[in-house]
């Protein structure tokens, strides 16, 4: 019961992170499960059936919230499901020591791109309002779809990143697009898992349990968009990504105790390092927008009886309050 508990609160709080960055909600919860010691492909396989459930909900909550751009979803979900098929087939076909460490790689590399990504850059704008071409959509799908299910995780860090690089789409409907498509490719990676591993290769409890976190999250998360300043979230997720994945490859590896303790060590000063750095981009970026929306001052008009270039001043002996007007010739 008490590892139950434990899985909703992370489905509720991967949502959260999931529905305010457009990632991490795969990433996160299959870190969790593969941390307690489950099967990489069960592991995706549970996740990604929650999904079918957190991702519709999270994307009707953006839709009506105006946060999704329906071309765009229409032209990379099929791809992105084509993507997963294979990638669930394929991870359903490793034996669980092949699969653990490439799992982790996966992850660690994802949790890395999102530290990095946030913490240098935030989140980009540029052309808004040109069109996103096919041409671009189609491959990214497929590209996001296979690393999404063999990573157990990667929708979103893979095809947020690309389109907010582009430019062309406000912040919260790349998040709220890349949401709503990934209901599709959920529902794809879940149909290569039951192919390649059976229903008994999915834990429904845990799968549920997730699920109920991740849907009373979905709705906070397309609020939370619009307000929580996504450079910090994505510096924090992805510093928890990168340690969290870590200590599986580091065991893998069976690295010497001391030397895990220094890799540990470093890797959380770089951890509060970047979060200290994400919230000070933040608040200079804040400061910015606040000064250049601050009206300016205009010089005044010269009021009646004041002919251009007189000059007030003020009568000799008087207080300063009666104004005394010189014409210049």
């Amino acid at each position: 019961m008490q590892t139950i508990v434990l899985l909703g609160l992370v489905g509720l709080l991967a949502q959260l992170v999931d529905g305010s960055l457009g990632m991490a909600y795969g990433v996160t919860s299959t870190t969790l499960l593969l941390f307690i010691g489950t099967n990489p492909a069960a592991a995706s396989a549970t996740v990604h059936l929650a999904e079918i459930g957190t991702t519709l909900a999270s994307g009707v909550s953006h839709w009506r919230l105006g946060n999704v751009d329906w071309k765009v979803v229409r032209r990379i979900a099929l791809p992105g499901a084509i993507g997963a098929f294979a990638g669930a087939t394929f991870l359903s076909s490793l034996s669980t020591e092949a699969a653990a460490p490439i799992m982790s790689g996966i992850l660690l590399a994802l949790g890395l791109y999102i530290l990095v990504r946030f913490t240098g850059w935030g989140t980009p704008r540029g052309n808004l309002g040109k069109p996103v071409r096919r041409r671009f959509l189609v491959p990214l799908g497929l590209l996001g779809g296979f690393v999404d299910s063999t990573g157990g995780g990667g929708w979103g860090p893979v095809g947020t990143p690309a389109l907010l690089a582009s430019g062309r789409m406000e912040p919260r409907k790349v998040v709220g697009s890349i949401d709503t498509s990934e209901f599709i490719v959920a529902l794809a990676a879940s149909l290569g898992f039951l192919v390649g591993l059976g229903a008994a290769g999915v834990n429904y409890a845990w799968a549920a349990a997730l699920l109920i976190g991740g849907v009373i999250a979905a709705p906070i998360a397309a609020w939370i968009v619009r307000h929580f300043p996504p450079r910090v979230l994505g510096s924090a997720v992805g510093g928890l990504i990168v340690l969290t994945n870590t200590r599986t490859i580091i065991r893998w590896l069976e690295v010497p105790d001391g030397a895990q303790t220094a890799v540990y060590v470093v890797l959380y000063l770089v951890w509060a390092a970047a979060v200290v750095w994400s919230v000070r981009a933040h608040l200079a970026d804040r400061r910015l927008h606040a000064e250049a929306a601050a009206p300016t001052a205009t010089p005044e008009e010269p009021g009646p009886g004041e002919a251009a270039g007189a000059v007030t001043d003020t009568a000799p002996g008087g207080t300063g309050d009666s104004p005394r007007i010189e014409a210049r010739d």
